[in-house]
């Protein structure tokens, strides 16, 4: 008997989302669409600044700096210097851990 891979979840796109709040408040899909695109520049845009982005019942996400660092190539062992670099954090909001 062959194992059975899990089944993996589905992705949910933009587009999905943006078909779904349509539906649900009587917008056109091009209209939800502009508007979670607006949504992701402007919180991009933000991110950029510095700024920490707080949405209720979701959660927070900030740009944290991560230090150079030393490393090793796993094929070889060799050890390799890691720069600086900033990376997008995401925290949970309690309403979405308890959610899940």
């Amino acid at each position: 008997m062959a194992d059975a891979k899990p089944a993996t979840a589905p992705t949910i796109t933009l587009k999905h989302l943006a078909a779904g709040l349509a539906e649900d408040h009587q917008l056109s899909k091009k209209q939800s669409e502009a508007m979670l695109g607006d949504l992701v520049t402007k919180i991009t845009d933000h991110l950029k600044k510095g700024d920490r982005i707080r949405i209720g019942g979701l959660g927070i996400l900030q740009v944290r700096s991560r230090a150079a660092r030393t490393g090793r190539n796993p094929a070889t062992g060799e050890e390799i210097q890691i720069k600086a670099s900033k990376k997008v954090a995401f925290r949970p909001a309690k309403e979405l851990k308890d959610a899940i």
